[in-house]
């Protein structure tokens, strides 16, 4: 195979599944490509370049043939597909969301995709100051919901899962924290995807508040 930035950014993220993040090395990405390390430094500066260009693999296949919204498809359904697909691709990828957390993507998906969003949102009424402050929110949170449904798969802790039903209320005081223990199965929902749906549809009626006020 020839060594270039996007095999060595898809080589990791195959390994990813198998090693989780704080596991992939260079030196394990060298070794499943045939070489050594040092060869890959020529292609890739460090291991937060390597995530970068990782991300931006994901960022590509979550916004692949992605266009503005056809005739008689809302703003919202636009924003609120290309923000699933994002969730989607991500799940694929064991600590695929902690991966992409705080990496500076310059893949030209990143740019066509917030292009066709800050479009879509102008169109819709947003100014394109509102729609510049108000996609990324969007983006940031289904970053930080998919890290936390990641993590709690308990994969980083073994067979210790502290996620595991019944675990978290053994540690906490029920009297002390009576709120708190009876909720904690809304708190923990094991089903992520409506965890998610709920948290997407408070933004999107904070959004739509916003464009409706004078």
């Amino acid at each position: 195979m020839k060594i270039t930035p996007e095999a060595i950014a898809r080589t990791s993220l195959r390994l990813l599944n198998e090693v989780g993040l704080d596991g992939l090395t260079m030196r394990l990405v060298a070794k499943e490509l045939g070489v050594q390390a040092p060869a890959l430094y020529w292609h890739v500066k460090n291991k937060q370049e390597l995530l970068d260009a990782m991300s931006g693999l994901v960022l590509a296949e979550s916004t692949e043939g992605m266009e503005l919204p056809g005739r008689g498809v809302s703003w919202e359904e636009w924003v609120t597909d290309s923000i699933r697909r994002l969730r989607r691709v991500m799940l694929r990828y064991r600590d695929g969301a902690r991966m992409m957390a705080g990496t500076h993507v310059t893949d030209p998906a990143i740019f066509r995709i917030t292009e066709l969003s800050l479009r879509t949102m102008q169109d819709a009424g947003f100014s394109l100051r509102e729609a510049a402050r108000t996609f990324p929110t969007l983006l940031h949170y289904t970053i930080g919901f998919t890290i936390e449904e990641q993590a709690r798969t308990g994969v980083s802790y073994g067979d210790d899962n502290p996620y595991l039903p019944g675990r978290i209320a053994l540690s906490l005081d029920a009297e002390r924290f009576p709120l708190t223990t009876r909720a904690l199965d809304d708190l923990f929902d094991p089903d992520g995807d409506a965890s998610f749906e709920h948290g997407l549809q408070v933004i999107l009626s904070g959004m739509r508040a916003r464009l409706e006020s004078p």
